[in-house]
């Protein structure tokens, strides 16, 4: 491998938005530090909910977030995105054999590691799983699979956390507004403290991290109930797990987002 080439970055995860709400600042910030960057998505998120008022049937909500998907793929600066062509399983209840969580694993695992192969990355990130969400569980293991196998470059794997005195907060928030909200059922939630091995400070890419939400008309934000001080402060602090290779014991959180460790 070249020294001249640009680090390459995959974004691997279940539903439209979930690259946005979830990693959005990390694409913007791979970007900016002149990373090639793609999004891989399993589903078009056909269960979601359609924001109120907003005019979409139950039946539109797939086709629509893909669109949403693209474009802000394209507002966080990714070079490409690939669809799995499964469909979203939902938060609970029955899985068919299409959906995320009905697909045996090893196909799954087969889908990304066919968008590995096709986009090269160094780096693979993907969402903890730490919410509660059986999809974004279930595309994390098949990431962490598909980037293990023989051949693959992947040289390091992230998780997207979100700490888990943050998830509580809003929590306690989902509780007085949306007493009905099936993740108050889900547990205690959330990455805890020790585990995080990276806080990136994101601040630079706020309003463009915005854009990128806004993007995302169809659903409502997770952080649209949140105050101005606190939704800023969620949107320019990220934390990162690294567990490929693993993080050492001993070494302290670092404030660094290194995406060409290893390339040579």
């Amino acid at each position: 491998m070249s020294s001249s080439r640009s680090p390459r970055l995959l974004v691997v995860v279940a539903h439209p938005d979930d690259e946005t709400f979830g990693c959005g600042s990390l694409l913007l910030h791979a970007a900016a530090a002149g990373a090639v960057t793609f999004v891989c998505c399993a589903t078009r998120g056909e269960v979601g909910e359609p924001a109120p008022g907003s005019g979409i049937s139950q039946e539109e909500v797939g086709d629509i977030r893909e669109q949403e998907l693209y474009d802000a793929a394209r507002l966080l600066g990714a070079s490409g995105v690939e669809l799995l062509d499964l469909v979203d399983s939902g938060l609970s209840g029955p899985t068919a054999p299409d959906t995320l969580m009905g697909a045996p694993f090893d196909d799954v695992v087969d889908r990304v590691a066919a968008v590995i192969a096709k986009t090269e990355p160094d780096v693979v990130l993907t969402l903890d799983g730490g919410d509660g969400h059986r999809d974004h569980a279930r595309i994390r293991d098949a990431a962490l699979a598909a980037a293990a196998r023989p051949g693959s470059p992947v040289r390091q794997v992230y998780l997207q956390c979100v700490p888990r005195t943050w998830i509580r907060s809003w929590l306690e928030e989902q509780a007085r507004t949306k007493p009905d909200s099936p993740y108050l059922e889900l547990g205690d939630l959330g990455t805890p403290e020790e585990l995080i091995t990276g806080v990136i400070d994101t601040t630079e890419h706020f309003t463009a991290r915005e854009r990128a939400i806004a993007a995302h008309a169809s659903q409502v934000s997770p952080f649209a109930m949140m105050a101005d001080e606190v939704r800023r402060q969620v949107l320019t602090t990220e934390h990162l797990r690294r567990v490929v290779p693993p993080w050492p014991a001993d070494q302290p959180a670092t404030d660094e987002f290194d995406l060409t460790a290893g390339i040579s």
